[in-house]
């Protein structure tokens, strides 16, 4: 594990690093796709700054709702705390980020839930090493399989001894092999039905992985990870449905 670097004076955290990694490959991806489609590229850095600052307030006031008895306390301090970031939250905020800018710039269309599906599988994927990196916790259960690995030097350490899945290694390679996938059908189908690929895969991956994950259970034996991943997975199939099914992108008459 290497939740640290030490550079001189400067202590760097690999999950940080990691995070910015992401957003700058979402950006390139972004700024590619832009590019193809007639689009300016350089919006690819306005969408990436504005999911980035819509994420960053969505993820701290998700985690100060979830756990306001703790920072009620110290409100203020709590938000501009450097820890503390709620991965659902970050997601919604960072929609809602994106979603303000493509207003202010006419693009809010369907054609922008696809430009987006690919970053948001890479993004993920290059998340996961961070949190590898980091061992922060988002491993899963005792294991003794050949690569079954222990954490004792993570931010969250496994108890000495004990080997467990290492299961964002499985999200990196599962979310990375999504984004290649999504990358590769670009250009198929009907405006918005990639991203609604998107969701059912990335719900499927999430709803299998917290089989062997940590977290408890919430209801009927679900966490409530897997609970989101079925409303991703029927929202994702209610919209393929709607918007033309699995066929071949409609040739444009000229």
């Amino acid at each position: 594990m290497l939740p640290e670097l030490d550079i001189g004076p400067i202590t760097l955290q690999t999950f940080g690093i990691c995070f910015a990694l992401a957003f700058l490959a979402a950006g390139w991806v972004v700024s590619k796709r832009l590019r193809e489609l007639g689009h300016p590229p350089d919006w690819s850095y306005e969408i990436i700054f504005s999911g980035l600052l819509g994420g960053l307030v969505g993820a701290r006031v998700d985690y100060l709702i979830q756990n306001w008895d703790d920072v009620s306390d110290d409100l203020f301090g709590s938000i501009f705390s450097g820890t503390g970031l709620v991965w659902l939250g970050g997601m919604i905020g960072g929609a809602i980020g994106v979603c303000l800018w493509a207003w202010r710039r006419g693009y809010l269309r369907r054609e922008l839930l696809d430009v987006c599906s690919v970053p948001l599988a890479l993004g993920y994927a290059i998340g996961r090493v961070g949190c590898q990196l980091s061992g922060d916790g988002d491993y899963g259960e005792p294991s003794d399989l050949p690569w079954a690995m222990g954490y004792p030097d993570g931010t969250v350490p496994t108890p000495p001894g004990v080997e467990v899945h290492p299961t964002p290694v499985y999200e990196m390679l599962a979310m990375g092999g999504v984004a290649l996938l999504l990358w590769r059908l670009r250009n198929r189908y009907d405006p918005g039905v990639l991203f609604a690929i998107y969701l059912v895969l990335a719900g499927v991956e999430r709803l299998l992985v917290e089989i062997i994950r940590r977290n408890d259970s919430v209801i009927a034996g679900l966490t409530l990870p897997q609970l989101i991943s079925l409303v991703m997975i029927a929202f994702g199939a209610g919209l393929i449905a709607r918007w033309g099914g699995l066929r071949t992108r409609r040739t444009q008459q000229n």
